[in-house]
């Protein structure tokens, strides 16, 4: 196949694909339907031309008649007159006026025919175009029930030039939401485990010193409260004394070089 050729194909092809996409069945039975009304106009027009021809025919025809049987009375009056010469005259033109009225009758007859036929016509073509109209909306009904039932299906699939868009917005915003997720979650873990340094704590030495500063708050909690219950064991208990509660007090503890009550030290 030459160069040319095949330019030639690709582009028949490309148009017919194109041509394809843009028909639309109901405007391309719209406009059969037109055509067809229009032939049918034509006919009609056709109808009424021969008729006019046939009645413009017969009127032709009437007018000889008259002048034929009129010619026929003059010659009937030229022979009681004695005149046989007028007599033979209007007989003559009688003469003549009935061939062309002969000839007249056939035109007329041949224009009958050809009416019959085109009203016939007409009648039939007129049949055809009333049958096309409604096989035309039947098919116009059901064609854009089935489009309308397949937008739906695309539409509720999501198969649809406009709703795969969406659908495919909706995948790239839950692919972004599970990535942030995820980065969210790992940023977390590192943390926890200390392989990241929180921002809040980045003046607080590493993390070996972070675990010395937590073991020393504790041991410094620990001792504090030893501190305090010791100190709440040793407290002096009040006595009960007459009516009221004095404090006992401390007995006198001797001190090295004082003299005892009874002079030994």
């Amino acid at each position: 196949m030459s160069l040319m050729k095949r330019i030639s194909l690709i582009f028949r092809s490309k148009a017919n694909k194109a041509l394809d996409r843009a028909e639309d069945p109901r405007e391309t039975l719209d406009y059969s339907y037109q055509r067809q009304l229009e032939l049918l106009s034509k006919v009609r027009r056709g109808v009424a031309d021969v008729a006019t021809s046939r009645k413009r025919v017969e009127l032709q025809v009437n007018q000889l008649e008259q002048q034929a049987a009129k010619l026929q009375g003059q010659a009937e009056k030229a022979i009681g007159a004695g005149r046989e010469d007028l007599a033979r005259e209007a007989l003559t033109r009688k003469s003549g006026l009935a061939s062309q009225i002969t000839s007249l009758k056939e035109q007329q007859a041949t224009l009958q025919g050809e009416e019959e036929k085109l009203v016939l016509a007409q009648q039939r073509l007129q049949a055809k175009v009333e049958a096309f109209r409604t096989r035309k909306e039947t098919i116009k009904a059901t064609y854009t029930a089935a489009e309308a039932q397949t937008r739906i299906g695309e539409a509720m699939s999501g198969i649809g030039e406009e709703m795969g868009d969406v659908g495919l917005a909706i995948q790239r915003a839950e692919d972004k939401t599970a990535q942030m997720q995820a980065r969210g979650q790992a940023i977390d873990e590192l943390i926890a485990s200390g392989a990241l340094d929180d921002a809040s704590q980045l003046n607080a030495g590493d993390d070996i010193s972070r675990e010395l500063d937590a073991l020393s708050s504790g041991s410094d909690v620990e001792a504090e409260l030893a501190r305090l219950k010791a100190g709440s064991a040793t407290q002096p208990q009040a006595i009960e004394a007459g009516d009221g509660d004095i404090l006992a007090e401390p007995e006198a503890v001797p001190v090295e070089g004082e003299t005892t009550e009874g002079g030994r030290a």
